[in-house]
């Protein structure tokens, strides 16, 4: 299986950028896709964004459109969440997750990484 591993977080203020870099252990069928979730306290883990890691598709959360953005290096195996104008509403669990098919379901993700923290504070 996939593995799947995160690094990144921590505590930003408000308006603050960020980049989340995850790393996918090999690129196969089952990861063909790569997607990030977020889990903010009290709250069910919500969709942010997905890629592929061929070709240009990408899907995002209409809500987080424009200030954040999915990126990849495939010799790296690594894609990143960059996100931009930071407010404290994003503050939560951000989750990577590798799997085949290009959805919003995270149901259709078969490998997760452990998930980081982001604090967005003045």
């Amino acid at each position: 299986q996939v593995q799947v591993l995160q690094s990144g977080g921590g505590l930003v203020q408000p308006g603050d950028s960020l980049k989340l870099p995850c790393v996918a252990s090999e690129r196969t069928f089952s990861s063909a896709v790569m997607g990030w979730f977020r889990q903010a306290p009290g709250k069910e883990r919500e969709f942010v964004a997905a890629a592929t890691w061929t070709g240009d598709s990408t899907r995002y959360a209409d809500s987080l459109k424009g200030r954040f953005t999915i990126s990849r290096d495939n010799p790296k195996n690594t894609v990143y969440l960059q996100m931009n104008s930071l407010k404290a509403e994003d503050t939560g669990v951000y989750y990577c997750a590798a799997g085949p098919i290009l959805t919003m379901l995270a149901s259709s993700f078969v490998s997760w990484g452990q998930g980081t923290q982001v604090t967005v504070s003045s």
